[in-house]
């Protein structure tokens, strides 16, 4: 394994905007949770490769909660960043936010853990660089990824436990 400079979060994190549209949404405006999920997914995979430096796969999204709906005409904001690194794979952590445009009056409406794990040219798990959190945030977002990590662990410990 190459010695891997460890990177800062705020080197590969991002913050998107996208405007809701009506091929979002169902009939009465409300935009789909998967249409918004899709568009997690994305940033979260472009934090992951700017971490990793090389093509990223999801390996699987934590249980995804919508506090607030969002509607035709809102911009999503949606706002990534790593927060643990392990050898192959690392937690990008995704903030949702719906904009009214009009008002300007924001409200959070989700937040998801997303696990990727980066790819050789061969397609096999390939090492990425550590991660080095600075800030206090930084570093709360680090630990909590950690204590998530472990409970992912044990959790598929017991699905294929026979």
């Amino acid at each position: 394994m190459a010695n891997l400079k460890a990177k800062n979060p705020a080197e590969s994190e991002m913050t998107t905007a996208r405007l809701m549209m009506p091929t979002d949404a169902n009939v009465l405006g409300n935009v789909f949770g998967g249409a918004i999920m899709k568009y997690m997914d994305e940033i979260a995979a472009i934090v992951a490769w700017r971490h990793a430096g090389k093509n990223v796969v999801t390996a699987s999204i934590d249980r995804m909660n919508f506090y607030a709906p969002v509607y035709v005409g809102d911009l999503l904001i949606l706002k990534a960043a790593v927060n643990f690194v392990g050898t192959t794979s690392m937690e990008i952590g995704v903030r949702i936010e719906a904009v009214d445009p009009s008002t300007r009056k924001g409200t959070h409406t989700g937040s998801c853990y997303l696990t990727y794990v980066a790819l050789d040219e061969k397609g096999k798990p390939a090492h990425i660089p550590p991660i080095r959190p600075t800030t206090p945030m930084e570093k709360r977002r680090f630990k909590e990824a950690l204590a998530r990590r472990k409970l992912r662990e044990a959790a598929q410990a017991v699905m294929h436990a026979d």
